[in-house]
């Protein structure tokens, strides 16, 4: 009988990520066809009339996240507010100064450790949260008119896999700037 050999087994492998499509091209690059420059586009137009809906309750576009957060309980101290706004803390402590100032938060010592400072809602600033989801859901359906619920679904689909491959890195940097440091 023939002795069989056994291959010594590899570790399965990641499958290769995606390669870079090429979708732009240096020669003719056209930043009004940029999908990067689109999305600002329609990010600052959501912004502006979100700032511009929240005018009457004295609340600009940067102030309704952390307002919102606090509501829904996704965040209770600088830090945590900070990650999840996407702001560092420094940052977000000026804008929970603003905040308090206008009576819609107070920062509360932490009974359990003394060193935790946590950030309440006060009764006003519930109330001005309670209206954020109004004015973000009336402002963003306002920008998805025409568009079908399957439609709406695929943006959303394809914006997540944008985000999903926002962290791959491009090829070496090149410097703009002659003698820079990365020149080739």
């Amino acid at each position: 009988m023939p002795k069989t050999v056994n291959s010594p087994r590899l570790p399965p492998t990641d499958p290769a990520p995606p390669s870079a499509a090429a979708f732009y091209r240096a020669e003719g690059y056209r930043p009004e066809d940029s999908v990067g420059l689109l999305m600002r586009r329609v990010l600052s137009g959501l912004a502006h009339e979100i700032e511009r809906q929240l005018e009457a309750s004295d609340l600009t576009n940067a102030q309704w996240l952390p307002l919102l957060r606090l509501h829904m309980c996704q965040g209770s101290t600088v830090a945590e507010l900070a990650r999840g706004c996407e702001l560092d803390a420094g940052a977000m402590t000026r804008l929970l100064d603003r905040l308090e100032a206008k009576g819609l938060c107070r920062r509360v010592r932490s009974l359990e450790d003394r060193r935790v400072v946590n950030i309440e809602l006060t009764g006003e600033g519930r109330a001005a949260a309670v209206g954020i989801p109004v004015v973000l859901s009336g402002v963003q359906n306002a920008c998805l008119a025409g568009f079908s619920s399957e439609e709406f679904e695929t943006l959303k689909s394809l914006l997540r896999r944008m985000l999903a491959n926002a962290p791959v890195k491009s090829p070496t940097p090149i410097s703009l700037i002659p003698g820079g440091p990365h020149e080739a």
